[in-house]
């Protein structure tokens, strides 16, 4: 029974697609957090130049 939990441990052929899925998870966020950013700003600056053209 110590031996199939020691080899349990030891394995790790699944451990890859976890890191893979938490790299495309951070990169994602970082996605969003960016667009959010670019669509304030964007939207900032078409309300300024709306209002500067009126």
């Amino acid at each position: 029974m110590k031996s199939l939990i020691v080899r349990f441990a030891k394995d790790e052929s699944g451990a890859t697609a976890v890191e893979y899925g938490l790299i495309a998870a951070g990169i994602s966020v970082a996605i969003i957090a960016v667009i959010q950013g670019l669509g304030n700003n964007l939207k900032t600056a078409f309300s300024s130049l709306s209002s500067a053209l009126k």
